[in-house]
């Protein structure tokens, strides 16, 4: 069975994102970015909700090709690319390069996904995240805080009717006060 890990930048009150999708609270920390692209070397199918497939393919596919791209957008954008990816929308009608579409069911193709055998798969974006929170599918929580509150916007937590347990098994620091909290749920 492969695990499933939800993790994102979130700034201390909560938020993946201010109010009007703003993200510049996540200013560079080139710590984290390196972060960031251990763990996308490490998993093996990525998951996506429409608004983050959008975002992320509009820059990603390419990344690594642009001048001045860092040693480590080269490797992120080329392990972006390689990894298969599973978009889940109803708005849209088509997704390219490794990608596949799924129009309907998340949770139930998620539940699939989980049951076959292969290595870990990370799922991206707060709606999609949500809705597999709610049914109990997430085996890991990752979350990187950054020392900003904004007051508003997209949670990254959703509400949910029972409670979720949750083990600690790591955290670190990195500079500007930035904290990684790593957490499995408790099964």
């Amino acid at each position: 069975m492969r695990k499933l890990i939800f993790g994102m930048n979130v700034t201390l009150d909560g938020y993946i994102a201010a109010p009007d999708d703003d993200i510049g609270w996540g200013g560079p920390v080139e710590e984290v970015f390196l972060f960031w692209c251990e763990q996308m070397r490490m998993i093996s199918m990525s998951l996506y909700g429409r608004k983050l497939w959008e975002t992320m393919s509009s820059h990603w596919p390419t990344a690594d090709q642009q001048p001045g791209a860092t040693p480590a957008e080269i490797d992120f954008a080329r392990n972006w690319r390689d990894t298969p990816k599973v978009v889940f929308s109803s708005t849209i009608d088509k997704v390219d390069g490794n990608a596949r579409l799924v129009t309907g069911d998340a949770v139930a193709e998620i539940t699939r996904l989980k049951a076959e055998d292969g290595g870990p798969m990370e799922i991206a974006g707060a709606t999609l995240a949500a809705a597999a929170m709610r049914a109990g599918l997430i085996d890991e929580y990752l979350i990187v805080t950054y020392p900003v509150l904004v007051g508003g916007g997209t949670p990254f937590f959703t509400a949910l009717d029972d409670w979720v347990n949750l083990n600690l098994v790591e955290t670190r620091t990195f500079p500007d006060g930035v904290l990684l909290t790593r957490y499995e749920t408790r099964r």
